[in-house]
């Protein structure tokens, strides 16, 4: 019988003949000859892997159809960080399903980012005005991580007398979602913070107090006045974050006018679904003040080579992968295809459409709250936006509630001490509000009929309460809000940005796979996507279908006995590896080892992570072959033997090598008393070949946004779950909602950004054992096919102990720049106009490029790329043999802009069509940039983050 298409044969981009001619360049026979000599023989797995059986893309679709359909979607009135949300059709259409949108790499090249970066730029000044306050990030990863990010941030600016004195004491308002109060505990207790929760209108502030954490509206729904908080605060110099309600923010007095220091919060209800917990992008604003200090990424206004206006990542050299150990946080990836949602989100709908939304919404809710005081119900929140919380009459149990509401498909929030949480959203409707009623009269026996044809427009806020500021005034807000013309403005800035819909991108370490429209477009089924995260388990069986198998599948790929899910993101993964190694070295009574040894070439992250963790990194050097120097590595233990906590190597390591010496690594450790732990981020060299558990770690985090092809979305969503082994399960996130345990709880929500395991899930059902190994044997016979292709005119930095590079390359463009004066930044920049993103710049080596081709790329692809890059160098020469100058050449001034080719005067010594068209190639497809080489200088001494405010419109 004939079987059906196998998705393998979609996924991976050679196919056998390719495979024959590339072995042939190698001067090899078969895929297992180069295997043997680019993994070591003692790592290998004596067994393929355990996986179901793989399913063909149609069977697919029917199975995850079946399992979607097990979730059950009630409307629901929980909040607690989450509502329904509707995601207009333009933005969901054009955005969250389009390529170009979610395949993009983060934007550190500028000049083919524009689109995103000023769809960022337009968050960040959603962000900033809602809030008050005039700095704000492009995102970070949720509500709960972010109130930890503050806390860290006010903790690292303390004063030098503060420092001095040891001040070390966090306030936490007790009123805060439990869920951010368990992450503050998990990550004060590891920072060395003390953390003191009560109520802030009985707290005495001292001297010892750094930093407070309110929430507003609080974790029940009310609105408290904390001026005269903050007024207590200050005067000990202690600063204020809130945690804070976006669409809340439309009719409420902004933190930031009331004293704040910080907002931050979620986005998620400006049209991201639920998704059972995430994705969807966290928020924060601060004081200007305070801009070396934030963390994450800010965007910023600058200006290109010619003087006109760029959009460009500010401040980079705050980022961890550059400070290392030195970082103020670990954060790499953020939410920025989320983010970019939500900021068009916010230019659809103008100040005016997001006020109807938000006076809408609290209507609803003033005048359920009426209606349920006539029944004889008490609201217990005087002020309020969108939540109330029912104390119930005498005689009135929450289970009598809780039955009748369930059998109308109503989830509510039930408080342990017997009231009850309803929080109104944007879909809640005349016909919903009826059904909400009807469940309280049912209950109260009632016979009251809700005949309900008009919602009037009603308010529980004081005059203070109430915002009387304007915000989002710029253009950019005001005349996108037909479908037609909104779906033109995210057309016209997707034609700006590079993605995997136009090229290759040759990203080493970063892993820009495929991401298979079969494994994406189940995520716009209803079963997903509005699955609050805290419903009861019983209505997510389908959730927990995916889940409990991803689990089991995930700890079989990397040889570990259990996973958890929670972190969402690799650096998040990094830090939850770590706590928990800490967690069980202190059950053991060894919580006095604190020294992490991290080799040279390990991932960028690692030393940032180890320090948010609480432990001391240690660098261990690289040989000059770029291995793990043995003998720094054994003295470094003998050095820290007593209070060695753990080795945090990256395999193969970021230089692009299967380090033959790794199993000896492990066991050096393990006698010394360390944990191994293996960074995941080069998994995608090791899948059906080898695993963390067969070399012999104890942990390792996965990013399932390049090894597991969730795509990257310009920056995120990542997601970073761990496997562990058997002796660290006990220690893996709690959640004090889901689980029984908040212990080490690292995310919001307890499986972190559910919403798109899915895409991993499908991935490793359909790939199968025998495909992921095949995609895995792929991807280093392309990097090899590269280094090959590439040597002789730039030369690869490091090899492996058979002359074999992993499944990325480093090539080094050092002697060219000694001959011609070009820099490794001016072939990144040149590249461009060939229509391709950069590789990897000057990392992990400083004038270099690291180059990963992936599984995925066809041979034609990687042929064009090798032709680009031959090219770019016969370039090079030219320079170097005078026939252009260093100061004027076709590299040095690239990439060229459309504005500038196209312009009546040319003063240029080469021609147009030599800067515009240097291959047959680019003719016939070109990827015009509209900003010459951004001026990355200017931007950062003159910092604007967010559209200016004006009354044009």
């Amino acid at each position: 019988m004939i079987e059906m298409e196998q998705f393998k044969n979609r996924h991976i981009g050679i196919n056998d003949d390719d495979k024959q001619k590339m072995l042939e360049t190698l001067g090899l026979n078969s895929i297992d000859e180069l295997i043997d000599q680019t993994i070591p023989s003692d790592i290998r797995l004596s067994a393929p892997l355990s996986l179901p059986k793989p399913l063909s893309e149609q069977e697919y679709a029917e199975e995850i159809a079946s399992i979607a359909s097990q979730n059950q979607i009630f409307a629901s009135y929980i909040g607690m960080g989450w509502y329904d949300t509707i995601t207009p059709a333009v933005i969901y259409r054009n955005v969250f399903e389009n390529p170009v949108w979610y395949t993009s790499y983060t934007p550190y090249q500028a000049e083919i980012s524009q689109g995103r970066l000023e769809a960022l730029l337009n968050f960040q000044t959603i962000i900033s005005e809602l809030t008050a306050l005039p700095l704000a990030n492009s995102s970070l990863l949720d509500e709960a991580t972010a109130a930890a990010e503050a806390a860290t941030m006010m903790y690292g600016l303390r004063s030098r007398d503060q420092v001095k004195n040891n001040v070390d004491t966090l306030f936490v308002d007790e009123n805060i979602f439990p869920q951010t109060l368990a992450v503050l505990n998990t990550r004060m207790r590891y920072s060395g913070i003390k953390m003191v929760v009560g109520d802030y209108k009985a707290v005495t502030f001292d001297e010892s107090y750094f930093g407070a954490i309110l929430q507003y509206p609080n974790g029940d729904g009310s609105v408290e006045d904390y001026r005269e908080f903050v007024k207590k605060a200050n005067s000990v110099n202690c600063k204020v974050a809130v945690a804070t309600d976006l669409m809340s923010l439309v009719l409420l007095t902004p933190p930031g006018e009331w004293g704040a220091d910080i907002a931050f919060g979620s986005s998620q209800r400006f049209g991201v679904p639920m998704f059972y917990g995430g994705p969807s992008a966290a928020f924060f604003a601060t004081k200007d003040e305070y801009k070396r200090s934030i963390p994450g990424r800010i965007i910023g206004i600058s200006k290109d080579a010619h003087g006109k206006v760029a959009l460009r990542m500010a401040l980079q050299t705050r980022e961890q992968h550059i400070k290392r150990e030195k970082a103020t946080s670990n954060i790499c990836t953020a939410q920025a295809l989320l983010a970019t949602m939500a900021s068009f989100y916010g230019v659809y709908h103008g100040p005016e459409g997001l006020k109807k939304i938000a006076s809408r919404i609290h209507s609803i809710a003033t005048y359920v709250s009426e209606e349920l005081k006539e029944m004889g119900f008490k609201q217990l929140n005087e002020s309020f936006f969108d939540t109330l919380k029912i104390r119930l009459p005498e005689g009135i149990t929450t289970k009598d509630v809780r039955e009748n509401a369930e059998m109308r498909s109503i989830n509510l929030r039930y408080f342990e001490t017997g009231e009850i949480g309803i929080s109104i959203d944007e879909t809640t409707n005349a016909y919903r509000v009826h059904e909400l009623l009807a469940v309280f009269a049912m209950t109260t026996g009632s016979s009251k009929v809700f005949m309900i044809d008009d919602l009037p427009e009603k308010t529980s806020l004081k005059d203070y309460q109430q915002r009387k500021s304007s915000f989002l005034k710029h253009p950019v807000f005001n005349k996108y809000h037909t479908e037609t013309e909104m779906m033109r403005y995210i057309k016209r800035l997707e034609r700006k940005d590079i993605s995997l819909a136009h090229s290759m991108i040759s990203l080493g370490s970063c892993t820009m796979k495929l991401n298979a429209a079969s494994e994406l477009l189940p995520l716009g089924m209803a079963g997903l996507q509005r699955m609050h995260p805290f419903a009861p388990v019983e209505q997510a069986e389908g959730y927990r279908q995916i889940i409990d198998e991803l689990e089991e599948m995930l700890a079989e790929i990397t040889g570990f006995a259990a996973t958890s899910l929670q972190p969402n993101s690799g650096a998040a993964g990094e830090y939850t590896g770590l706590i928990t190694i800490a967690s069980y070295l202190e059950s053991k009574g060894e919580g006095h080892r604190n020294i992490v040894l991290i080799p040279a070439s390990a991932h960028g992250t690692n030393p940032a992570s180890a320090v948010q963790a609480g432990f001391t990194p240690v660098t261990v050097l690289s040989d000059v072959k770029g291995n793990v120097d043995m003998d720094d590595l054994r003295l470094k233990i003998d050095q820290h033997r007593d209070n060695l906590a753990a080795f945090m190597i990256t395999y193969p390591s970021t230089h692009g090598i299967f380090e033959v010496e790794i199993k000896e690594m492990c066991r050096l450790i393990h006698e010394a008393g360390g944990q191994v732990y293996m960074d995941g981020a080069n998994m995608n060299a090791q899948v059906g070949y080898t695993n963390p558990g067969t070399i012999g770690a104890d942990v390792c985090h996965l990013n399932l946004h390049k090894t597991f092809a969730i795509p990257h979305g310009g920056g995120g969503p990542g997601v970073g779950p761990i496997c562990v082994a058997e002796h660290l399960v006990p220690f893996l996130p709690g959640h004090p909602v889901t689980f029984s345990t908040d212990v080490n709880t690292v995310s919001s929500a307890a499986y972190g950004s559910a919403g798109v395991l899915e895409i991993t899930y499908a991935y490793i059902r359909m790939m199968g054992a025998q495909g992921l190994k095949e995609a895995t044997a792929v991807a280093i016979l392309s990097a090899n096919y590269l280094a090959e292709k590439l040597d002789d005119s730039y030369g690869i930095v490091y090899r492996g102990s058979e002359g074999r590079v992993g499944h990325e390359l480093i090539l080094d463009c050092r002697g060219l720049k000694d001959v011609s004066g070009i820099t490794e930044t001016d072939i990144a920049k040149r590249l461009i106009d060939y229509g391709y993103h950069a590789p990897t710049l000057s990392f992990p080596v400083h004038g270099t490029l690291m180059v990963e081709p992936t599984e995925s790329e066809s041979l034609a692809e990687l042929d064009r790329f090798v032709d680009a890059m031959i090219e770019i160098h016969e370039e090079i020469i030219e320079v170097s043999r005078g026939e252009y100058s260093k100061e004027d050449n076709v590299l040095v001034n690239a990439p060229h802009p459309e504005y500038e080719i196209t312009a009546d005067e040319w003063t240029h010594s080469y021609t147009r069509s030599k800067a515009a068209y240097p291959l047959p190639y680019v003719r016939e497809n070109k990827f015009w940039v509209n900003v010459a080489r951004v001026d990355n200088a200017f931007g950062d001494r003159n910092l604007v983050s967010s559209l200016p405010a004006t009354d044009e419109n």
